[in-house]
């Protein structure tokens, strides 16, 4: 899929279809997290796939546990301590990950930790390290094709603000 149109059809899921991931496709994902810039190269995030029993035990930690209970694959980022932009890099690494799920048709939804110290001992982090957000992937409940528009109609669609309102341009006279 075109990297525009993926970032412009990308949408999150809260819901799935139930059916698993596949295996190539969770490794497409993960190592698009793999592949992610960071700070002075020092890739703070780690990635804890969730399974089995472990499941019921983050959806209890996340704010919403049914988005966690229907997904077909279940990753946490994890960083480590190493300065102030650690928080940015696994943003970086997040978005990564779910443009690549979305590239191979794999819908997904960034979930926040409603508590941290469950979710820290369901998946066994100890401090220093510490979970950021909880990444859930899955197949869409109905299907969904990219391509039924083009670029720019995603974004005229999309319900964000203009460009205008966002952009402010210092240092040149000619704008």
């Amino acid at each position: 899929m075109d990297v525009h149109l993926a970032v412009a059809s990308k949408r999150d899921a809260r819901r799935y279809s139930g059916a698993e991931v596949p295996d190539t496709v969770r490794t497409a994902i993960l190592d698009a997290g793999r592949l992610a810039g960071s700070a002075r190269n020092r890739q703070p995030c780690r990635f804890v796939v969730v399974e089995g029993e472990a499941v019921p035990a983050v959806a209890d930690a996340v704010y919403a546990a049914g988005n966690v209970m229907s997904a077909g694959f279940v990753v946490v980022l994890v960083v480590s301590p190493g300065g102030g932009l650690v928080d940015f890099d696994a943003g970086r690494t997040a978005q990564n990950m779910m443009l690549a799920a979305w590239a191979e048709g794999v819908t997904s939804c960034p979930n926040g930790i409603a508590d941290r110290d469950a979710l820290a001992r369901a998946l066994g982090i100890e401090a220093p390290e510490r979970a950021v957000i909880v990444l859930t992937f899955g197949s869409p409940e109905r299907p969904r094709d990219p391509a039924r528009r083009d670029v720019a109609r995603w974004s005229a669609g999309a319900a964000r603000l203009p460009l205008d309102a966002l952009v402010r341009h210092v240092g040149s006279a000619d704008r």
